[in-house]
């Protein structure tokens, strides 16, 4: 089964996206977006926030796509950085945070950004922290802002709903393999970026561009309590031929998900690296249809 696709030809055009105004895309007729409702009302997200105790959060494995007949093992094993590939410790910061959510009845952790949009909810992580691909939507799927070695200073913020591409969630497909959750308000009717900010997000943008890549890394050598960061221009992928951006990068399991920054803008995410080399994350080129999922979440 081959789920890396040839490499397409570049995307011409810039976009960036503010605060969504448009009319939202109709997730009936676009065949790019699928969603699931998570926890609509107000008794189940407080179930979902007492369910995250610092015990479980603690115990939450990185998620790992192996097994499913890919021919590469998501963010697994022990670093072994090139120059310039090894993450570097940063403070937390508001609009970064871990994510925690339950699949299969194990539960797993990630990692996402608190994105800007019209209904000031959207986190972007990968498809797999919220979908099998294919298979079952995760449960239990909450965001932490600046987790920070258990200390939760903007609280647990919980999803309403879970949206990925068609192309992950029918195929595993990861040229595809972002997500968005739609979060709902805190206790006092806050939306999530008005209580920690937002970041922009960008598509079409090209490749070989500067990144910086975050995220909360849990496999060994480390213990998923802190915000690390990986820098560096990208490359193209001419190992398995996907679409995606390459970024030397020594981080582990548990940072998938995690947002990749150009001159600020959010255009990628931590997705996988190939079992046979830990040196390089791989994160999906954002262009036509993962606009498409975002312009969905953005006005749910």
């Amino acid at each position: 089964m081959t789920l890396l696709s040839a490499v397409g030809a570049l995307t011409l055009g810039v976009g960036v996206a503010g605060p969504a105004t448009s009319a939202p895309a109709d997730p009936d007729t676009n065949p790019s977006v699928e969603r699931k409702a998570a926890a609509t009302t107000k008794a189940e997200q407080q179930r979902v926030r007492d369910y995250w105790t610092p015990e479980r959060m603690k115990n939450a494995k990185p998620r790992d796509i192996s097994g499913k007949g890919q021919p590469q093992k998501a963010l697994k094993g022990k670093p072994q950085p090139q120059a310039g590939g090894q993450a570097v410790q940063v403070a937390p910061q508001p609009t970064l945070g871990k994510v925690f959510f339950t699949l299969g009845g194990q539960n797993y952790v990630c990692s996402g950004t608190a994105t800007n949009s019209g209904n000031g909810d959207v986190v972007t992580t990968a498809g797999h922290c919220l979908n099998e691909g294919p298979g079952a939507y995760a449960t239990n799927f909450a965001f932490v802002p600046a987790y920070d070695n258990n200390n939760r200073p903007y609280g647990t913020w919980v999803a309403k709903s879970l949206l990925t591409t068609t192309q992950w969630k029918n195929s595993g497909d990861f040229n595809y393999d972002v997500g968005f959750a739609v979060m709902a308000e805190n206790s006092s009717g806050r939306s999530l970026t008005q209580v920690v900010g937002g970041r922009q997000i960008g598509f079409d943008m090209g490749y070989r561009l500067p990144f910086e890549s975050f995220g909360y890394p849990a496999a060994a050598p480390y213990d998923g309590q802190r915000l690390w960061k990986c820098s560096g221009t990208s490359i193209t992928d001419t190992r398995g031929g996907s679409m995606d951006h390459g970024l030397p990068c020594s981080m582990t399991g548990g940072s998938s998900g995690g947002g990749w920054f150009t001159n600020g803008v959010l255009n990628s995410v931590n997705s996988f690296k190939y079992g046979n080399d830990n040196t390089t994350m791989w994160g999906p080129y954002f262009g036509s249809v993962v606009r498409s999922v975002y312009t969905a979440a953005a006005a749910s």
